[in-house]
């Protein structure tokens, strides 16, 4: 790893997120599997093997979360070159700043944190939506789900909430399974929602995302640190399809 694919925290290097997140859609509905990747000509290799439909960046402004990382110049360049759904998932203080850049960069989703967006949500999400994008919201793990809610019920709502299973900022970090109470809280009041979390997804705790109800997962070491990356894949994207047929 480079010295700029990491970063001390705490007196130990930390690997960044300087990466995309890409996507496999499912048949079934709404049922995806993301794998969060290096953004490398290797990665730019397997998401034409894997014929990927859809992408996320992971933008972070190093103030909101201590990484700096990709911004719209980046979703620009990826959209000369594929038709996939481009999805970004703001980690920053201001994501209003985000929404003209990212739309003519040709982004197709904008989720925004609800931490930093609590006073002008609605027309942050008026604003996505007037440039041809899907509105999503995230939490962070020590955020009430609660706080999603008006997010959801009003007229001009989101689409998609992403729930944390861990701090965003950095990958590599361990699951927090009892973020799967927010994941089952939203499935049972929210029956045909997109629910998304994103950190330490692998093999050892994809069952306990798909069966709490999450629909899409992200994933990063887990698949890239694995001898059989696609084996990984295709685990964690049976195990959400399984649980959608038992729900």
């Amino acid at each position: 790893m480079s010295e700029s694919e990491s970063e001390m925290v705490g007196g130990r290097r930390r690997r960044c997120c300087h990466r995309t997140s890409l996507i496999w859609h499912l048949k079934h509905n709404a049922c995806s599997i993301a794998v969060l990747i290096g953004f490398t000509w290797t990665s730019w290799h397997f998401i034409h093997q894997q014929l990927l439909k859809r992408c996320i960046g992971a933008l972070q402004d190093g103030h909101f979360v201590p990484n700096l990382t990709l911004g719209a110049p980046v979703i620009e360049s990826l959209r000369k070159h594929t038709k996939a759904y481009l999805d970004c998932h703001l980690m920053v203080t201001n994501p209003l700043d985000y929404v003209e850049p990212l739309g003519k960069a040709g982004a197709s989703g904008f989720t925004f944190h609800v931490e930093a967006s609590r006073d002008n949500w609605q027309e942050l999400v008026q604003r996505i939506k007037s440039k041809g994008m899907k509105p999503g919201v995230s939490l962070k793990p020590g955020t009430p789900i609660e706080e999603v809610y008006p997010l959801l019920d009003g007229e001009n709502s989101v689409e998609l909430v992403l729930v944390m299973t861990v701090e965003p900022g950095f990958g590599g970090q361990k699951f927090m399974p009892e973020m799967m109470d927010k994941v089952r809280t939203l499935r049972k009041k929210y029956p045909s929602l997109d629910i998304e979390v994103d950190g330490g997804l692998g093999p050892s705790t994809i069952e306990a995302a798909s069966s709490a109800g999450a629909n899409c997962v992200v994933a990063g070491s887990s698949v890239f640190g694995a001898p059989d990356p696609a084996q990984v894949i295709s685990l964690m994207r049976n195990s959400v399809e399984e649980a959608q047929k038992r729900s």
